[in-house]
């Protein structure tokens, strides 16, 4: 909250005051201050403000005025009444004072009572004032630590600062950029909170430019503090006297803090330009957007009040019913009729756009509250996770990072909360007052109230995944708030858009007008269920893939393919490939491949490939292909491991009888731990795939029959190709598993093993792939690669 200011009350009548007589002397109630004319107003005839001692501005009728400034302390009511009708030109009797006394002046806690105690002070108490407040400085405070500051609003300082601000701006957002800004700041939670700090300080600091304007125009400000605007804590500056001045001096106000954030603009691409710290630049960033919505003149933000003072009207909201219901045939209001033309003009519009911007606001708030919350709930527990780790080691800058994170959370879903709230009971109070003795109506209201509950309990309705949290894949649109409170799974019939690829030898792209056949796949409603392990690929039919990139093709004569897919949220998903295979062609290209893909939460995805290939005799070109790849989309606490481990040994001939006894019971022995995959920890599954490779090379070793002497073989260690990716990427979701090769037959021969190594390839390997999904961004991290040979 930037320029925040007592609310302006139009005066109405009031209850009774008591009786009063033509000798009562009449009293102002304490800290009552008289403004006067409001200067540039855009009533017809300009009202006068008074200010109570609690800061509550209001608005009176010139005759209401007169009487309140005859009313001194000493004067009887026979002697205000002479005094008004003389300072007036009109004839008022001291019945008339005495009516408006106890109609409107007392009530409205500017008199004392009667009996010469102090009224019962009652502020207004709209849906968007702000709440909580605490004073921090009071006006003494303001005006002494504030003076310095007014001289910064000399022209010559004033025109250098704005395009000194106008050329910063453009060159960090549309030259320098904010990417290496935002890398550095999160890598570094020193530099994060450095940000942030700075960012709220510069709020208040804000406020410093609006109190410094007001006193470099002439008007004093006042008390200095926080508090609550709607569900986010703001600060605020009395600058109510700023009424005093002129249509340039109360504007000049209200610009005030924007130019404090120009001045904390240039002190921070200053900082940058001495130290290098690309961080600094967020702050530019972050004061470009708060200077934007502070210009947005929908709430009571700066742009508010500028509109509000260049129309001269105090408060615009209490305008919109009035001058409403003044466009209307026949009722004509003498509120709106009050207003000069121009200013009536500029309201209507300014209506006419806020009314349904803030109608539609709260209809998609209440709409997408749903996976608001689901979002919100995500974020806490993996902000409340990393803060855990970061407390372990030690890390208090990070903790502190993630604590305001999860506040930064929090606070707008309680406030949301409180407006929607707050909204619902003066609605209902407000339909209660005005329904009283109409029971029609009041069935009618009660009917409409009736359905609105009925539609909010509909699209709040935990089902079609509506508490889901938002991804980023998803488009974020309104129309898609939309349709998310309606349904979440695609049925057969339905229609809408996605994006998609479109081959470029395709001819042209399908329109509305000449539309093109297409298969979209929808997704089973029941699919595997958790726990279920395909040793072979198959566990049913594979669910629609919308992962961005094409789903690997199937394996090819003598290739060994693990594809595990994961879509299914708390599931686990397993897929394990070993293929032995016997190599006797000119051309050996063997391809091993391990790809785990989850688009899941809290779900576990592993795909284990290994392939042993023994080329018999001699081949003129040897190239296999060793494959992984873990890639996690929107994935949210998700554990995604891809293991590919391939050993290609080149023998002058097959093994001997004992040496496929024994092949064979290691082979066993791999496929029975195949189907005990899923109780290995993660950790061991490369060393213990390591043990199997070293028994089948000792068994080569050994059981090879040697056709010419050893010393005149070339011989060289074989060597297991090992590749654990963790390739990860932002894009679809859902899949399937595919199976892999079964081992090949082979038979038995009678050769000594040269005991060369064919070439083996990997892609980056990826250990355990432990995803976790950040304000709907995920990513993956991962070991490094190692492409052993022996």
């Amino acid at each position: 909250m930037s320029d925040t200011r007592p609310i302006a009350v139009p005066v109405g009548p009031g209850g009774d005051g008591g009786p009063g007589t033509g000798a009562e002397v009449l009293e102002r109630a304490s800290g009552v201050e008289l403004l006067g004319e409001v200067p540039g107003s855009g009533y017809r005839t300009p009202p006068a403000l008074a200010r109570r001692g609690d800061g509550q501005v209001l608005q009176l009728t010139p005759l209401l005025y007169q009487l309140l400034a005859a009313v001194d302390g000493r004067r009887s009511v026979d002697e205000v009444a002479e005094e008004v009708g003389r300072s007036s030109g009109r004839l008022v009797t001291a019945a008339n004072v005495q009516q408006l006394v106890a109609a409107t002046l007392r009530p409205l806690g500017l008199l004392r009572t009667a009996d010469g105690n102090e009224p019962e002070l009652r502020r207004s108490d709209p849906l968007l004032a702000l709440r909580f407040r605490r004073v921090v400085t009071d006006p003494t405070v303001t005006r002494r630590v504030t003076a310095p500051f007014a001289a910064l609003f000399t022209p010559l300082l004033v025109v250098p600062v704005v395009l000194a601000f106008g050329a910063v701006s453009a060159w960090v957002l549309f030259d320098q950029g904010l990417a290496a800004a935002t890398a550095q700041a999160f890598a570094n939670p020193a530099l994060f909170l450095t940000v942030v700090a700075v960012t709220v300080l510069s709020a208040g600091f804000h406020e410093f430019g609006h109190a410094a304007a007001a006193r470099y125009g002439g008007s004093t400000p006042g008390a200095m503090g926080f508090g609550i605007y709607l569900f986010w804590p703001a600060f605020y500056t009395d600058v109510t006297d700023s009424y005093r001045l002129g249509r340039a001096g109360r504007v000049r106000t209200d610009l005030g803090g924007l130019y404090f954030n120009a001045l904390v603009v240039l002190a921070s691409f200053a900082v940058w330009w001495a130290t290098g710290w690309h961080a600094v630049l967020l702050i530019v960033a972050t004061q470009v957007l708060q200077m934007i919505r502070q210009l947005l003149p929908l709430l009571r933000f700066d742009g508010y009040h500028v509109l509000a003072d260049l129309t001269g009207v105090p408060d615009l909201y209490q305008r919109i019913g009035p001058v409403m219901k003044g466009l209307l045939p026949g009722r004509g209001q003498p509120e709106a009729t009050a207003l000069t033309t121009w200013a009536r003009v500029v309201i209507v519009a300014w209506i006419v756009v806020v009314v349904p911007l803030m109608g539609v606001s709260l209809l998609l708030m209440a709409l997408a509250l749903p996976r608001l919350l689901a979002t919100a709930w995500t974020s806490v527990q993996e902000q409340a996770t990393r803060m855990g780790e970061a407390f372990g080691d030690g890390d208090v800058l990070a903790v502190l990072a993630r604590v305001l994170g999860i506040v930064a959370v929090v606070i707008p879903l309680l406030g949301i909360g409180y407006v929607l709230l707050r909204l619902v009971r003066k609605t209902a109070a407000g339909v209660w007052r005005r329904t009283d003795g109409r029971p029609v109506r009041r069935a009618l209201a009660a009917l409409l109230a009736a359905a609105l509950v009925a539609g909010l309990a509909w699209s709040w309705w935990p089902s079609d995944g509506r508490y889901r949290p938002v991804r980023a894949w998803e488009g974020g649109t309104v129309l898609d708030v939309v349709t998310a409170s309606s349904s979440s799974a695609l049925e057969e019939g339905s229609r809408g858009s996605a994006a998609t690829i479109w081959p470029e030898d395709a001819g042209p792209l399908p329109t509305a007008d000449a539309p093109a056949l297409a298969m979209v796949l929808v997704p089973a409603s029941h699919g595997v269920g958790e726990g279920e392990t395909s040793a072979t690929g198959e566990g049913g039919a594979a669910p629609t893939w919308v992962f961005p990139f094409d789903r690997p093709l199937p394996p090819g004569e003598g290739d060994n393919q693990a594809l595990a897919v994961n879509t299914e949220d708390g599931s686990v998903r397993y897929d394990v490939a070993f293929a032995l295979v016997w190599a006797n062609e000119d051309t050996v290209t063997n391809t091993n491949e391990a790809y785990a893909f989850a688009s899941c939460r809290d779900c576990r995805t592993v795909a284990v490939a290994f392939q042993v290939v023994l080329l018999v005799g001699e081949a003129d070109v040897v190239v296999p292909q060793n494959l992984a790849g873990a890639v996690n989309y929107a994935c949210l606490e998700c554990v995604t491991y891809a293991l590919a481990t391939q050993l290609v040994v080149t023998l002058p001939g097959p093994l001997g009888e004992a040496g496929m006894a024994e092949l064979a019971a290691i082979w066993e022995e791999l496929r029975q731990f195949g189907e005990q995959i899923e109780d290995v920890p993660l950790a061991e599954l490369r060393d213990r795939l390591t043990e199997y490779e070293s028994r089948i090379l000792d068994v080569v070793r050994q059981h090879a029959q040697v056709s010419e002497p050893p010393a005149e073989a070339e011989e060289t260690e074989p060597a297991p190709s090992e590749s654990e990716p963790a390739t990860t990427t932002d894009g679809g979701r859902d899949g399937g598993g595919d199976g892999g090769a079964e081992p090949a037959e082979g038979t038995a021969g009678s050769a000594a093993p040269t005991g060369s190594s064919s070439p083996a390839t990997g892609s980056a390997p990826a250990g355990g792939s432990t995803t976790e999904s950040t304000a709907g961004t995920d990513s993956a991290t991962s070991p490094s690669a190692a492409t052993p040979s022996g």
